[in-house]
């Protein structure tokens, strides 16, 4: 390969690391082809990118992004990068589903990055299970709105108090 061709593909992962809060190193190591497939339409459902790179671009472009000797326990093998740069949990829901839905598939996780630190492979499977970011974010606004729900209907609770005694004295004066 052609050093252009290296050096994109170092500048192109070196850009990953650095932008995505999550990336999910996989050894592929047993999956046919057909079973690859699968899994690159259920990685693209989900809005996430499975890269194939030689180990030692990957390395290159970690240390490049300040990830320096972080990975070179994980990166020996086949490897593959799963990374998604709309949302960081995506890529280990499409994992743990694809494993679900493939049981005998020999896809394996090595390790994550994540916000900047390396987890344990196991991590992957709780960050699956964390909810989405829509679900956190209606879950925020409802913990929001929720005094201001109880304030108004107390106000309006009030008011209408007010109204039947108001309207009481009118009749009795009448």
């Amino acid at each position: 390969m052609p050093n252009i061709e290296k050096n994109k593909i170092v500048e192109n992962l070196t850009e990953k690391f650095k932008s995505c809060n999550g990336i999910y190193f996989t050894d592929y190591t047993g999956l046919d082809v057909k079973t690859i497939t699968k899994l690159r339409k259920a990685f693209r459902a989900n809005e996430v990118d499975y890269l194939v790179s030689k180990n030692t671009l990957t390395k290159i472009a970690a240390k490049n992004a300040g990830y320096e000797h972080k990975f070179d326990e994980i990166l020996n093998g086949q490897i593959a990068i799963a990374y998604s740069e709309v949302d960081a949990i995506s890529p280990a829901r499409s994992i743990k589903e694809f494993l679900k839905e493939n049981d005998k598939a020999s896809l394996d996780v090595l390790g994550v990055l994540f916000e900047g630190e390396l987890y344990p492979p196991e991590k992957y499977k709780e960050f699956a299970d964390l909810p989405t970011k829509d679900v956190l974010l209606s879950k925020l606004l409802s913990a929001l709105s929720e005094p201001m729900t109880k304030f108004s209907g107390t106000l309006n609770g009030a008011m209408q108090s007010l109204v039947v005694v108001l309207n009481n004295l009118k009749e009795k004066n009448n």
